[in-house]
């Protein structure tokens, strides 16, 4: 039979769910929701048998010495969308097919992105410690963001969905993607821009981009003092796509409005970590996506991408 692992449900989201049930019927079933998969050594331990696995967590890394140690791996579905767990190039010389589940997301995503883009611009976060410690905070400035300029860094199922939402509550998309493909920037009723543009004219400015090696530090020290003064930045996608001591200068220097966050570059993020000190700084704990309506969908699509490579007819294909 074939094998099927689950090598990193911990903390444990599959045991015990629909596709956990549906999953067993494909084969021979054995998921790990114990810690350890974080450790490449104990990672092999528990795949170097397996033709087919589920990766949960982003913390298990499939380097290219993993590949070299597990040659009986065929398949790798992902719960989620991100891939930067996975030495892509590697996997394709391996002959490993790496499927994920994006679009599954999307607007639980792009909620969150409005909600954290909501909070940092209303300061929620910060009227909301000052009347608990008996203050009336009346006085500080709060801002609308109808009539003002969305500018969203990739338009792919999440990018889409933000780009819909902004308009919807009045904001002007000024859109950017890598594919620089104009028409359908327009068809989701944004404005095609260049890269400095979008960061010089947007009040507000959305990452949504994959991180692969062209994408890390998308935005450093120099495109975020093209930002306009008092802007917003909001990353729901991955934190290494801004340099992380150009944001805290940016903040620190308040040439940022503020910043709703997601994604950290070290998760759970450090009790001192400087971004915890900022009071524009809108905090999520990397759970933008987490609703129960998401997560049952996404795993069960990870076991229909199984479904559909055994069948022979693979889906949702991650290219290196």
């Amino acid at each position: 039979m074939t094998l099927i692992v689950v090598p990193d449900d911990f903390p444990s989201v599959f045991h015990g769910t629909l596709a956990h049930e549906r999953l067993k019927g494909l084969g021979e079933l054995r998921v790990f929701s114990e810690p350890g998969a974080n450790q490449e050594a104990e990672l092999v331990r528990r795949i170097q048998d397996a033709e087919i696995i589920i990766n949960i967590r982003a913390y298990a890394k499939f380097t290219a010495a993993l590949f070299s140690a597990c040659p009986r791996l065929k398949l790798i579905s992902v719960w989620g969308t991100g891939v930067d767990n996975i030495d892509l190039p590697a996997a394709s010389r391996h002959g490993v097919t790496v499927c994920n589940t994006a679009g599954v997301n999307a607007s639980a995503v792009a909620e969150h992105t409005l909600a954290l883009l909501l909070a940092v611009a209303r300061r929620i976060p910060q009227n909301d410690r000052e009347m608990r410690g008996g203050g009336w905070p009346r006085e500080s400035t709060i801002h609308s963001l109808y009539g003002k300029r969305l500018g969203l860094f990739g338009l792919g199922a999440i990018g889409s969905r933000m780009a819909e939402l902004g308009r919807a509550i009045g904001m002007e998309i000024l859109g950017w993607s890598f594919t620089g493909d104009a028409g359908r920037i327009r068809s989701l009723g944004a404005r095609p821009v260049g890269k400095e543009e979008l960061l010089r004219d947007a009040d507000a400015v959305s990452l949504h981009l994959r991180l692969t090696p062209e994408t890390t530090g998308f935005l450093g020290r120099r495109e975020l003092q093209l930002m306009k003064p008092g802007a917003i930045l909001v990353n729901t996608a991955r934190a290494a796509l801004v340099d992380r001591d150009a944001l805290i200068e940016a903040l620190t220097e308040k040439r940022l409005g503020g910043a709703g966050l997601d994604v950290f570059h070290e998760e759970p993020i450090a009790p001192r970590d400087p971004l915890l000190s900022f009071p524009n700084v809108a905090l999520s704990p990397h759970n933008a996506g987490q609703t129960p309506e998401v997560i049952r969908d996404g795993l069960l699509m990870t076991v229909e991408n199984i479904e559909s490579y055994l069948r022979g007819t693979p889906k949702n294909i991650v290219r290196p």
